[in-house]
């Protein structure tokens, strides 16, 4: 993948939310994440590569075993 299309993995602990785009409608009905919720990025599971972590933010629940890349970690403005 050439870099300037390669999506750029969030950092630890920052702030994301789960990208809906290009994900079927099919997925989005089993998928616990929703389009308006803020998600914290504990990290990438170390047994597991290219998968992570995460936990929603207003309720602590924690999410393991979903794809890296399916999560954009929020800007400045967006946090």
């Amino acid at each position: 993948m050439a870099e300037s299309t390669r999506i750029k993995k969030p950092r630890r602990l920052s702030l994301v939310r789960f990208n809906f785009e290009g994900i079927s409608s099919a997925y989005w009905k089993k998928c616990p994440f929703k389009p308006d919720r803020v998600y914290g990025y504990l990290g990438e599971l170390a047994i597991m590569g290219g998968h992570c972590v995460v936990a929603d933010h207003p309720t602590g629940k924690i999410y393991s075993g979903y794809h890296t890349e399916n999560f954009i970690e929020l800007s400045y403005d967006e946090a």
